[in-house]
């Protein structure tokens, strides 16, 4: 299944999008977590602020 997502996002405008990868400390437990979005190109900057 992964290799189909990745295949689809290889063709037409899916290299516009970049896949970005955050950590995230909860503040009810301590424990950190990993938040995934897909963004265009020209707004991973605001993604990560």
């Amino acid at each position: 299944m992964a290799k189909k997502t990745v295949a689809s996002l290889q063709k037409g405008e899916g290299r516009t999008y970049s896949k970005v990868i955050r950590v995230v400390k909860s503040p009810k437990t301590g424990a950190y977590t990993f938040q995934e979005q897909m963004v265009p190109n020209d707004a991973v900057k605001d993604a990560l602020k």
